[in-house]
């Protein structure tokens, strides 16, 4: 069963940027997709982002150009930079993986928080 642990969640002002990490507690085969969902106080579970194994990439509307989703395969790792974040982007961040066999993995979450 396959472990995903976030982190670089924290407080920040507006305008300030976080980078989190979900690390993956295996090796991560292709066919996949990796990706970034968040859910702020009161709503649902959002989808932020996603990286296929063949390297596209794809984002929420709105947050194109601030969201930046990447991988490091060798660390079994995959990342999401925020930048310009803005109040409400508060939320916690969940990472998601479905592996090659169609499984799917979620992370504990962690909380970002960007105060005006």
């Amino acid at each position: 069963q396959m472990q995903l642990v976030e982190s670089g969640g924290g407080l920040v002002q507006a305008g300030e940027s976080l980078r989190l990490t979900c690390a993956a507690s295996e090796t991560i085969f292709s066919p996949y997709v990796l990706a970034w969902y968040r859910q702020a106080p009161g709503k649902q579970r959002d989808w932020v982002a996603h990286l296929t194994a063949d390297g596209n990439t794809n984002y929420l509307d709105s947050l194109k150009g601030r969201f930046t989703i990447s991988k490091d395969s060798v660390k079994n790792m995959f990342y999401l930079q925020m930048n310009s974040l803005k109040p409400e982007d508060t939320a916690i961040y969940y990472c998601y993986v479905k592996n090659r066999r169609a499984n799917e993995f979620w992370g504990q979450g962690t909380q970002v928080t960007v105060s005006s």
